[in-house]
């Protein structure tokens, strides 16, 4: 049978078909199993854990391994570097990674290049001095698209292996292993569980050495994700086509709108056809996402009150929920310095186009 498309492949989140079987995937609570069967203690693996690692891999083409959070799995992939590597990552991407990143470099466990990797001719000339490369795209919180089959290409003529963060895009809309990743790393809180309600995350390697060197990294450290959160990763699977399919036409015609309001000075959406990342992303993409990020005129205050002024956008962090959420980055300390201070990450959801407008257009009055 020819491979299955990516909505098929949602809809049968790792099921195995077999007379007798639940239509729905099972949950698994157990952390122990009696001798002699196929499973041993959940540090390990677990029936429920495989089901969503079945799913997940399928959807990117490879070999998938859950983890207990987007930030553990990121780091098991940095714990199989050998000491004193060098990482090539961008200057602007989410700031747990950076954190992280940073705190090795200072030890010295890897050494830590940062460029802007939008820009392929910088980002493939850097990469031809690293150990090992790691992108995201679209980039948390500009939105930035990095061409990946060039930095695959400058990456592995160097000797050097190439991780991407998809997490905004999702295996529905990017497959980063044919396009020459190595790895594929999702927070898997975000669009994959969808709910706002599972921490979870994943890793998906190109070959079944590469997840089996991850598995045993996860078992070693203990950070397997619970029974339950992974049950809800898989539930929210099935519906992950759909809900990026309406999520991603509510945020093209909110982008469009945003562009056009006399309140926003600049608006960051890959979708846009003046957007620097558009011709790439038509290419590299299936569609452009449901991440809008936009720039308020009256600066950081005026950001800030925006968030306030809400009634039905949340004014909350994280991404990639049934519910639109906003934040000001900059409200971070530790955010990228090439993050404006009166930018607006908007992940849009699910709800009706026109009433996501209406608290928007609300909004940006109050505070212009």
């Amino acid at each position: 049978m020819a491979r299955r498309r990516p909505e098929t492949i949602c809809v049968e989140a790792g099921s195995r078909p077999a007379p007798g079987d639940p239509v729905t995937p099972a949950l698994h609570f157990s952390t122990n199993y009696r001798l002699g069967g196929d499973y041993n203690y959940i540090r390990e693996t677990s029936p429920t854990i495989e089901g969503f690692e079945r799913v997940v891999g399928e959807l990117e083409g490879g070999h998938a391994v859950a983890f207990a959070s987007g930030m553990a799995a990121s780091a098991a992939v940095f714990d199989g570097l050998p000491h004193g590597a060098r990482v090539l990552a961008p200057h602007v991407c989410y700031l747990g990674v950076r954190g992280l990143l940073a705190e090795r470099n200072g030890t010295g466990a890897l050494a830590l290049t940062d460029a802007d990797l939008t820009d392929t001719q910088a980002a493939t000339a850097a990469a031809a001095d690293a150990d090992f490369v790691w992108a995201e795209t679209p980039s948390n919180p500009l939105l930035g698209i990095t061409d990946i089959r060039a930095l695959a290409e400058a990456a592995h003529a160097n000797g050097a292996r190439l991780a991407v963060d998809a997490t905004m895009a999702t295996p529905i809309l990017q497959r980063s292993l044919e396009l020459g990743a190595d790895y594929v790393v999702h927070s898997a809180t975000k669009y994959i569980a969808g709910h706002s309600d599972s921490l979870l995350g994943v890793v998906v390697a190109r070959d079944a050495e590469g997840a089996e060197e991850l598995r045993k990294r996860r078992e070693l450290t203990g950070a397997v994700p619970g029974p339950f959160e992974v049950f809800l990763g898989t539930r929210g699977v099935r519906t992950l086509a759909l809900r990026v399919e309406r999520a991603q036409e509510n945020a093209a015609e909110l982008a469009r709108r945003l562009a056009e309001h006399p309140a926003v000075s600049r608006v960051r959406y890959p979708g846009l056809p003046d957007d620097p990342g558009h011709e790439l992303a038509s290419r590299q993409m299936d569609g452009f996402g449901a991440m809008v990020s936009f720039e308020v005129a009256a600066g950081a205050e005026a950001a800030d009150a925006l968030g306030g002024a809400l009634e039905l956008i949340a004014n909350a962090t994280s991404l990639g929920g049934v519910e639109s959420s906003l934040e000001r980055r900059g409200r971070y300390p530790a955010e990228s310095e090439h993050v404006p201070p009166n930018l607006i990450r908007m992940s849009v959801g699910c709800e009706h186009v026109e009433d996501l407008w209406a608290d928007l257009e609300q909004a940006l009055g109050a505070v212009s």
